[in-house]
């Protein structure tokens, strides 16, 4: 039996405090990975404050980890003992359903996420999961700026995949912040031309940086209006209430507005355009295993970093402030 140290909010809203809990006998099919760095990410918050009514308290967030395997179960043969790895969102598949036999280990029926109830999660020295949950990193990346890739890096670059982005495609990133500011350096790394739609001014610079090609203010009606017809695809990662009918009209005849954002109110839309021209809406969350494992390699071979901000783990509160006020730049990592 190991003895985890970790992090727990013991009710909503509150600070985490240090917190030690048993793990129980290792099964068959189990991994403990010595946490070594965790992201953060919003859904933390929402966790740790309840938001959704289903945390169960004491609370041990974190779904952004990587660190070194230090014990397997007789069945692990994917990764052995003192591999470099990463966890994201989810921690157990049943490896049975279809959509698991399919390959979209994403969309289990059984799925269990690393943070949920009768589970903990990364905020501390040792995270449990199971088969092919855990990741084994290239060599070539970092393991201290890796972690953030398994939510918001994964989000962004699954409808590359699964929705057949071309290199010859020209698309459209909807907000520059933990989501986009990765989506601008796949897009480029895969091809295609990017441009960025961001309200703030103060991000042009850094758009093109990352490798967008063009930006747009998104808050300009005349600058949207004048785009009309542009892109193959619109990868929206916000999470405010906008004209989702001007944004539309941004899109070519069969183009595609895809949703990776939250959207906390009701979208608005127009069903005539999306039928006169042929447009489809989407949307995802996160990727499999192996969509996981092609995103690691990818960026690895093109050099596509997180942009971070990195926080000691005994300073966890003062990251998630950090995070709450909207200041990060642009993904937070707890060092442990």
């Amino acid at each position: 039996m190991r003895t985890v140290k970790a992090f727990a909010a013991p009710e909503a809203g509150s600070a985490l405090q240090p917190f030690e809990y048993e793990l129980g006998p290792l099964g068959s099919n189990d991994i403990d990975i010595k946490v070594e760095h965790c992201g953060l990410c919003h859904t933390d918050l929402s966790l740790r404050d309840n938001v959704w009514g289903a945390t169960q308290f004491p609370f041990v967030g974190g779904h952004e980890a990587t660190g070194t395997v230090i014990d397997i179960g007789a069945e692990v043969t994917h990764v052995k003992i003192g591999d470099r790895v990463g966890l994201g969102g989810h921690s157990h598949y049943c490896m049975t359903c279809r959509q698991c036999l399919d390959g979209d280990h994403n969309l289990c029926e059984s799925v269990q996420s690393t943070v949920s109830p009768g589970r903990h999660g990364a905020f501390a020295d040792i995270v449990r999961a199971t088969g092919v949950s855990v990741i084994k990193l290239p060599d070539d990346l970092d393991s201290k700026d890796a972690g953030p890739l398994f939510c918001a890096g994964i989000t962004v670059f699954n409808p590359f995949v699964k929705f057949g982005i071309k290199p010859t495609d020209r698309i459209a990133v909807l907000g520059i912040g933990g989501l986009g500011h990765l989506a601008l350096q796949f897009g480029k790394a895969w091809g295609c031309h990017v441009t960025a739609l961001t309200s703030s001014s103060s991000k042009k610079e850094e758009a093109m940086a990352l490798g967008a090609h063009a930006v747009i203010n998104s808050r300009d009606p005349e600058a949207l209006a004048a785009a009309a017809g542009s892109f193959d695809v619109i990868l929206s990662t916000v999470d405010v209430a906008l004209d989702w009918n001007l944004i539309i009209s941004m899109l070519k005849r069969k183009g595609r507005l895809h949703f990776l954002g939250v959207q906390a109110v009701p979208a608005e839309l127009q069903l005539m355009p999306l039928m006169f021209s042929q447009l489809s809406l989407s949307s995802s969350l996160v990727g499999s295993p192996h969509t996981i494992s092609d995103m690691l390699e990818f960026c690895a071979r093109h050099d596509i970093k997180v942009v971070t901000e990195h926080f000691r783990f005994d300073k966890i509160n003062d990251a998630l402030a950090h995070l709450e006020s909207g200041d990060a730049r642009y993904r937070i990592v707890l060092d442990n």
